[in-house]
């Protein structure tokens, strides 16, 4: 089974997969990052491709699953983006991202807008003396609380020609889209 680990960043993602799948080489992440793709090497032993979501480098046809983690608030054009998620996967294919979405719930929303612009800075600050700390959490609140709404997403999955798509939300805002690209169901472990 052949993984293509979208925006791989630092490699968590592609290191799970590779822990499921028992194979480095199958596993392929891609990044747009030069520096991210050095973080990723640190935890994966698999291959490293620079690239975008909207304009992946790689052959039609290749894989057999996609997954992307916490990172589909950073892709430019949905539309663009999952037809070349559709181009890259095997028929029957599987697609797997994962993302926080906004809460729904003002309580929830506050709370959580709290922790990232307030809580969570001065732990990193703390953590790692870095004063850029409020900066990049600022930064992250903002793409969440500005994020591509679910339907959206769902819409654009479907428009791209995904079957079998699916939503779910975990806990307030943690989100997970499933889909699969027409034809023989791919091998899953």
């Amino acid at each position: 089974m052949k993984l293509l680990d979208v925006a791989t960043g630092t490699g968590q993602v592609a290191r799970a997969a590779t822990r499921i799948l028992g194979q480095p080489r199958g596993v392929v992440g891609l990044d747009p990052s030069i520096g991210m793709l050095r973080e990723a090497r640190k935890v994966h032993a698999g291959p490293l491709v620079q690239g975008r979501a909207e304009e992946i480098p790689l052959r039609d046809g290749v894989f057999d699953m996609l997954s992307m983690g916490f990172a589909l608030r950073h892709v430019t054009t949905l539309e663009r983006a999952f037809a070349e998620y559709r181009r890259v996967l095997k028929p029957g294919g599987r697609l797997l991202m994962l993302e926080i979405s906004r809460p729904r719930s003002a309580v929830i929303r506050w709370a959580i807008r709290v922790y990232f612009k307030q809580v969570l800075p001065l732990i990193i600050r703390i953590g790692t003396r870095s004063p850029d700390a409020r900066l990049l959490m600022t930064y992250y609140w903002d793409t969440i609380d500005e994020c591509v709404p679910p339907p959206m997403i769902l819409a654009a999955l479907q428009q791209a020609g995904f079957v079998d798509v699916e939503y779910r939300l975990l806990g307030a805002c943690l989100s997970e889209y499933i889909a699969r690209r027409p034809g023989p169901s791919a091998a899953v472990p």
